[in-house]
Parts: C-alpha cells; sequence; structure tokens
C-alpha cells in the first residue's frame, strides 16, 4: 500500500519508535497469545483481536471499523495466514485513519497569513500541559519564530513558576501576575505584550478545573472575549492537551472539555511511559479535532507532531 513513505528524519523515528515500545510490545504480546496456534485468520482470531485492541485502548467504536475493514479483506482475499495479520493491521488502520482529514502534519507550522498566531492550551492540571508548552516554545523558537508565553494558569502558584522554568530554559518572555490575579486580564496583557515586541507565536496556559465546568466555561469565554480586544481572531487554536497514559480517560476528558470549550486541536503526551498508545489511534477516529502533537519522552525534542502513518507504522512494525 501507498500509505507508508518515509516522512519523518531517521532520528525523529526513533524517537517515535522508541516513544512507542511499550505500547507495541504489550500490544504484541496479547496478539501473540491470542492467534498462538492458529495458522489463518478466522472468526476466532477476529473475536480475539477486537478484544486485544479494545484492551488496547482504540476504543470500542474504532475497534469495530478495525474489525469490519479486516473481515472484508478476509472475504476478498480469501485466505490469509496470522502471520501477515500485522501487515494487515498496519495498513487497515492506516486505511481507516486516512479517512479523516487529520495527521498529516509533517513539521512544527504555524499559518502565515496569521501574526501574532494565539494558541490557548487547555487541559486538566497533571496532564504534561505546561511542559508542552515549553516545548512548544521550543520548536517553535527553534524554527526562527518569536515566542511570548502567558501565565493565565493563576489558580495554583505551581504552574505559575513552572512555566517560569520553561521560558528561562527556552529563553522566551513569559507575562505573568500573582497567583490569584484575573486570568483574563494575564490573557490581555500577554497579547498586548506580544503585538508590542512584534510576536510571531503567543502561547496562553490556562487553568483546568474540570470538576467545576460552568466556571470553566465562564473563565475560557472571558478570557478568549478579551484576547480578542487585541488581536480581532484570536485565539487561532484551542489546544486540548490530554495524558495518553490514562487511556480511556482521555477520551472521557475530551468529551467534558469539548462540551466546556470549542477545541480545535489535540495533544496526546506521556506515550512513553504507558502501554495504552492505542488510545491516539481511537482519538484519531472518533473526534472530528486533529491530534496535533504527542509527547513520546521527557527530553526537549520529544514532542512531536503527530504523523497518523509514521505513528501506525512504528506501533504495527
Amino acid at each position: 500500500m501507498s500509505f507508508f513513505k518515509k516522512i519523518f528524519s531517521k532520528e525523529k523515528k526513533e524517537t517515535l519508535d522508541k516513544g512507542l515500545e511499550k505500547s507495541k510490545e504489550s500490544f504484541f504480546s496479547k496478539l501473540s497469545k491470542a492467534v498462538a496456534g492458529k495458522s489463518k485468520v478466522d472468526d476466532d482470531v477476529l473475536d480475539d483481536l477486537e478484544e486485544v485492541l479494545v484492551s488496547s485502548d482504540v476504543g470500542v467504536d474504532t475497534t469495530l471499523k478495525i474489525i469490519d475493514r479486516i473481515e472484508e479483506r478476509v472475504a476478498r482475499d480469501k485466505y490469509l495466514g496470522t502471520e501477515e495479520l500485522n501487515q494487515i493491521l498496519r495498513e487497515e488502520i492506516a486505511g481507516l485513519l486516512s479517512e479523516t482529514n487529520i495527521g498529516d502534519e509533517t513539521d512544527f507550522t504555524i499559518p502565515e497569513n496569521k501574526k501574532p498566531y494565539v494558541l490557548m492550551v487547555v487541559g486538566v492540571n497533571g496532564v504534561g500541559k505546561t511542559t508542552t508548552i515549553g516545548k512548544l516554545a521550543s520548536q517553535f523558537k527553534k524554527k526562527g519564530l518569536k515566542v511570548v508565553l502567558g501565565a493565565a494558569d493563576t489558580f495554583r502558584a505551581a504552574a505559575i513558576d513552572q512555566l517560569q522554568v520553561w521560558a528561562d530554559r527556552v529563553e522566551v518572555p513569559i507575562v505573568r501576575q500573582e497567583m490569584g490575579s484575573d486570568p483574563a486580564s494575564v490573557a490581555f496583557d500577554t497579547l498586548q505584550s506580544g503585538v508590542n515586541q512584534d510576536a510571531d507565536v503567543i502561547i496562553i496556559d490556562t487553568a483546568g478545573r474540570l470538576h467545576n465546568k460552568v466556571n470553566l466555561m465562564n473563565e475560557l469565554s472571558k478570557i478568549k472575549r478579551v484576547m480578542q480586544k487585541v488581536v480581532g481572531d484570536a485565539p487561532h487554536d484551542v489546544l486540548l492537551v490530554l495524558d495518553g497514559s490514562t487511556g480511556q480517560n482521555a477520551f472521557e476528558q475530551a468529551k467534558q472539555f469539548t462540551k466546556a470549550t470549542e477545541v480545535t486541536s489535540l495533544a496526546v503526551t506521556k506515550l512513553d511511559g504507558t502501554a495504552k498508545g492505542g488510545v491516539v489511534i481511537g482519538i484519531s477516529d472518533q473526534f472530528q479535532i486533529p491530534v496535533k502533537y504527542i509527547g513520546v519522552g521527557e527530553g526537549i525534542d520529544d514532542l512531536q507532531v503527530f504523523n497518523k502513518y509514521e505513528f501506525v507504522d512504528s506501533f504495527f512494525k
């Protein structure tokens, strides 16, 4: 199939392979048990495969779509051996994801006609939100873009300090106020500062208190309104950060956040420390929101753009 072209550099691909190692090992140990002693893909093998995919956090709806595709292929090709199952999975999942217009990114880019490009980052505490912002700032800076950060998660002093650490590390300016300040006021100041400094990218961190959705909704709406006083069409992207190691809980958070605010892209973090990497396949298929970035390690360069073909290739090869 023509899905798998060399898109990433060797180094980038090795990072992705390594980041998905635990997920891959867990998946294939389950798969090899499921097909042990069986030579062809029959109904029993498909039932076992369904169980393997669901238990690998691919999600029920996406798993059923994958099984349907493989059943069609078995009917078409008449005899498929279990030794081919790995290749078939790789091709059929890539085929399924190719039907969505997401996951085609190859590098960190921003639209040319948006300056400053305003990115608002949302997500519950502990998912790796601040780290993702720091790593994004680093990637954009490497592209020669001028980046300004805004610490609008004023609910936790630690969040402001954490973002400051990243700003210092990446050597980009940060706008911050005291803990408990009005987040919208921080966002307003950040955009003004960014415009004055002729920034290319402004990244705003926000608080992630999902247990009180009405307050969160109101706060995020207010931040957006206030930002638009400075940059009329801000924010240009609302990035929801999800912790991949929580598996199905990441699905749930995505559902809840998309109800609370308009989310335009997703980042799935902490994939290197978990066997639940299959959740990215399910999220890519189920939500009409692009997965833009994935976290596959702790290093500053271990945040990657999500390319569905490279991801599936690394997961199933």
